[in-house]
């Protein structure tokens, strides 16, 4: 076993032992294992001649992207695979990660004639993986299964194919299971993970090809192992969702090849994760409805304008503390519009139980958002419907005033393009009363 030391991640401080506390800084759970490399003895250091050039100088490479033939997936990769790119994927348990990258497997193995897929699994055994594979249809002979959690012994494998032998793509499900026997940590830790992950990062970018490891998130919504796993990569894709329901997200959060902040749109079906081709109905219980409370508007994910129904219910209490409960809204942002509420137009809103809601499971974050959540608390107060097909885009200023948005042309032409003709956005109504006004209903 290599030599190793522990290393506080804040200061710098170097210890023989594990201990949960720095020393030096007082830092809790910083101190890493890490290897100590080997003194080697060279005769004398000669110093390397630097040569920089300009940058206009620099011949423009054109990236030869691989296809996975997943609508979704290659719009959030920028087209698809760029060989020796690190992705990695990460979500929580149960999302659908093995089961994505089982599709992605049976994808690309069809499209290449000589190639093989590596489906390493360090979590199940390859029986476990073949039960999968069957439920979704999958029985392609180009994808080999590998039941390893050492990663000396993947390298070791990997090493001492030939050039025509490796694989068209490597797939690590997942890093948190596997390990280098140079550590004494057990699998997980943060010195086995970033130690395993750099090994292999190496070895996908000498033999350029792409790698897909798979990071579990943890009970805080982080990755598991440490943060800068996401700084030795090149791409980060989030798969999230709700569990219990059908729409599957996949967020891209870095991505050295391509956009950053784009989606994925899928649904959990039988035979696995479906792309969705139509986002009409997607977040939208009725184009049409005329309930009180029911407001429609569009948000921007990536560069994608989205149709999403935001629904408000409004019971009156006699608590002293009145309810304020979001659904794919953030909470925080629904208390700041209801304070706008109490102060700009005088509804007396706290003596009333508030429930927002995005249809369709998703997560609103856009402040485009803001206009139709005021909206519909008020249409919900006072048990009045908003005009049939109408969407409301817009930020709201603690003033009462309706500010412009990112992309806001862009959203307008979409809406229009699916029939929505009475847009209200900072260009109709400059303030919360105007546009209230405007939306009179029958």
């Amino acid at each position: 076993m290599a030599k190793s030391s522990y290393v506080c991640q804040q200061c710098g401080y170097t210890q023989t032992g594990w201990g949960g506390r720095c020393p030096q800084c007082g830092a809790w759970g910083s101190l890493v294992e890490t290897l100590i490399p080997k003194e080697t003895k060279s005769k004398k250091k000669t110093t390397k001649i630097l040569e920089p050039v300009s940058l206009s100088s620099v011949p423009q490479k054109d990236l030869q992207r691989i296809k996975t033939n997943i609508p979704e997936l290659d719009n959030v990769l920028g087209g698809g695979f760029v060989k020796g790119q690190v992705v990695l994927l990460a979500g929580e348990p149960g999302i659908g990660k093995s089961t994505i990258l089982l599709q992605i497997s049976e994808k690309l193995a069809k499209t290449s004639r000589n190639a093989y897929i590596l489906y390493i699994s360090a979590e199940e055994s390859v029986h476990q993986l073949k039960l999968r594979a069957t439920r979704l249809g999958i029985y392609s002979n180009r994808i080999n299964l590998l039941e390893e959690s050492d990663v000396d012994s993947i390298i070791s494998y990997l090493e001492n194919l030939s050039t025509k032998s490796l694989p068209q793509l490597i797939i690590i499900d997942s890093i948190q299971t596997v390990s280098t026997r140079d550590l004494s940590g057990i699998a997980g830790s943060v010195g086995q993970v970033r130690e395993s992950a750099q090994r292999l990062v190496r070895l996908a970018k000498s033999n350029s090809i792409p790698l897909i490891m798979v990071g579990h998130v943890t009970k805080e919504g982080s990755v598991a192992g440490p943060a800068t796993l996401m700084h030795i990569v090149d791409t980060v894709l989030w798969f999230e969702g709700d569990k219990d329901l059908l729409l599957r997200i996949l967020r891209s959060i870095k991505n050295r090849f391509g956009p950053t902040d784009e989606i994925g749109l899928f649904r959990m079906e039988e035979k696995g994760l479906m792309s969705v081709s139509s986002l009409n109905d997607l977040f939208v219980s009725s184009k049409t409805s005329s309930e009180p409370g029911s407001v429609l508007t569009s948000i921007l994910e990536g560069t994608r304008p989205l149709l999403v129904e935001i629904q408000a219910l409004v019971n009156r209490t006699n608590t002293p503390y009145p309810k304020r409960i979001a659904q794919g809204i953030d909470s925080r942002r629904l208390e700041l519009i209801v304070a706008v509420l109490i102060s700009r137009l005088n509804i007396p809103l706290y003596n009333f139980d508030i429930y927002a809601n995005a249809v369709g499971g998703i997560s609103v974050r856009d402040p485009a958002a803001d206009l139709a959540i005021a909206l519909s608390i008020i249409s919900a107060y006072k048990e009045k419907p908003i005009k049939a097909n109408t969407v409301a885009i817009g930020e709201l200023g603690l003033m009462g005033e309706i500010r412009k948005v990112t992309s806001e042309e862009k959203r307008i032409k979409e809406m229009r393009k699916q029939g929505f003709n009475n847009i209200v956005s900072a260009k109709t109504a400059n303030n919360l009363k105007k546009a209230i006004l405007m939306l009179s209903t029958k």
